[in-house]
C-alpha cells in the first residue's frame, strides 16, 4: 500500500493548539509598532495590545485574584464574588467566575456603558448601579460602600478589592515576561494608572532584568492619585477619586496628566493610522508614549501598554455627537490635537491641571511609606 494512503496529507503534522477553556486565551498578546503621527517614522514605540485578551487587560488580575483567594481559602467553592468596577475588571471577574464556578456581582455607576452592562449580563454576571457619588470619594467610594453592604448581607462572599489587593499587581508578572521575550530590551515603560496594578506589577518584574528602566505614569485630569483635586471625570479606566494602595508612587520617574479631548484625538488617530485603538487609557498612553519616543535619545526602546480595545467606546470616544456635546472635537472632527509637548509642572500639586501636563517629582500625596519597587532594583 502506498505511503500516501497510510499517512494522509497532514497526518504527521503536530496537532494545533486549541484552548479548552476561555481562560487559556488570556496572555501572549501581540505588540504593534506605532509611529506617525505620534512620533516620526523610525522613532515610534512598541504597543502591547492587551485588548487582544477576551475582555481586556484585567482578565489577568480577575483570574489571578480569584485563583489566589481560592488557594488561600479566602474564597470557598461556589461562594459569591462581589467587586466595584467601571467595566474592564468586571469582564475579567465574569471570566473568573465562569472558570472557577463563582457567581459574580459587579457594582458600578451610571457611567458604565450600556454595552458593557449587557455584555456582563450575557456572561452571567449580575450588575448593580449606585445612584449618587459619595460627597468626598466620588463614584468609586459610593461603589465600594455598596460592595460592603452586599458583603455584609451575604456571609462567605468575597471581594477581591482591586484597589488594595497585592494580587492585582502580582497578576502582571506574565505581561512583563512576555514583553521581555517580545522586545528583548525595554528602556522606557509607559502605563496608565488607575488601581495601580499593572504599572506596579509590570515595572517590578521588568526592573529585575532592566534596573535602569524608566517608568512613566499616565493619569487623567481630575484624578486624585498624585495629589490633584478629585473632580468628575469623563475618562474611565484611568485615574481615581480615591487613593489606591496598589499605586507604587516611588516607582515612577514622571507622571503625565491628559485631558479627554486630547485622548479622543489620540484614539481616533490610532484607529485611522494604525487600525489599533482603544478607550481613554489607550489614547492617553499613546499620546505620552509618542512624546517619549520623540524626546528620549534615538535608540531608546519605548514600550506602552494599551489596556483594551475600542468596542465599548463606540458610543462615547468614537461617537461624534457625544463628543461634540462635550466639546471634545476639534475643527477636523478628530478631537483636540494636543501640543507637541506637555506643560511642565514643578510639583504634582502646583496648580490644578486642565490639559496635558507632566511632572518628574513624584510622591505619595498621603505621605504613606515609600514604595520599594524602584529603589529595590536600581
Amino acid at each position: 500500500m502506498e505511503l500516501s494512503l497510510l499517512n494522509p496529507v497532514g497526518a504527521l503534522a503536530p496537532a494545533p493548539f486549541t484552548a479548552r477553556r476561555p481562560a487559556q486565551l488570556v496572555g501572549n498578546t501581540p505588540v504593534l509598532w506605532i509611529d506617525e503621527p505620534f512620533a516620526p517614522s523610525g522613532l515610534g514605540f512598541h504597543a502591547k495590545l492587551e485588548g487582544a485578551n477576551p475582555g481586556g487587560i484585567k482578565d489577568r488580575p480577575g483570574l489571578h485574584m480569584v485563583r489566589e483567594a481560592r488557594r488561600r481559602g479566602d474564597l470557598a467553592p461556589g461562594a459569591p464574588v462581589v467587586e466595584s468596577s467601571s467595566g474592564t475588571l468586571g469582564l475579567g471577574l465574569a471570566l473568573a467566575g465562569l472558570t472557577y464556578g463563582h457567581p459574580v456581582t459587579v457594582v458600578s455607576d451610571p457611567g458604565m456603558e450600556p454595552a458593557v452592562v449587557r455584555l456582563l449580563t450575557a456572561y452571567g454576571a449580575r450588575v448593580e448601579h449606585v445612584d449618587a457619588p459619595h460627597p468626598e470619594g466620588g463614584w468609586q467610594r459610593a461603589r465600594r460602600d455598596r460592595v460592603a453592604e452586599l458583603l455584609a448581607a451575604s456571609p462567605g462572599a468575597y471581594c477581591p478589592d482591586q484597589y488594595h489587593n497585592p494580587d492585582n499587581a502580582a497578576a502582571y508578572a506574565p505581561l512583563a515576561t512576555e514583553l521581555i521575550a517580545q522586545l528583548g530590551r525595554i528602556d522606557v515603560l509607559v502605563a496608565a494608572v488607575g488601581t495601580g496594578g499593572h504599572s506596579a506589577g509590570t515595572a517590578r518584574v521588568l526592573r529585575e532584568t532592566f534596573p535602569g528602566m524608566a517608568l512613566i505614569g499616565v493619569d487623567s485630569i481630575g484624578s486624585a492619585i498624585f495629589g490633584q483635586p478629585a473632580r468628575p471625570r469623563l475618562m474611565r479606566g484611568l485615574g481615581s477619586s480615591i487613593h489606591p494602595a496598589n499605586v507604587a508612587h516611588g516607582a515612577f520617574d514622571q507622571v503625565h496628566w491628559v485631558a479627554p479631548g486630547e485622548a479622543v484625538w489620540a484614539c481616533r488617530e490610532l484607529a485611522r493610522r494604525h487600525y489599533a485603538s482603544g478607550g481613554w487609557s489607550v489614547g492617553a498612553v499613546a499620546l505620552v508614549a509618542g512624546w517619549a519616543a520623540r524626546t528620549y535619545p534615538p535608540g531608546t526602546r519605548v514600550a506602552a501598554v494599551f489596556p483594551d480595545g475600542p468596542h465599548r467606546y463606540l458610543e462615547t470616544v468614537y461617537n461624534d455627537a457625544w463628543c461634540r456635546e462635550r466639546g471634545l472635537l476639534g475643527p477636523d472632527g478628530q478631537g483636540h490635537e494636543p501640543p507637541r509637548a506637555p506643560d511642565e509642572a514643578a510639583a504634582q500639586d502646583a496648580y490644578e491641571f486642565t490639559s496635558w501636563t507632566r511632572c518628574d517629582k513624584v510622591r505619595d500625596p498621603l505621605g504613606r511609606p515609600a514604595d520599594t519597587v524602584k529603589g529595590a532594583v536600581r
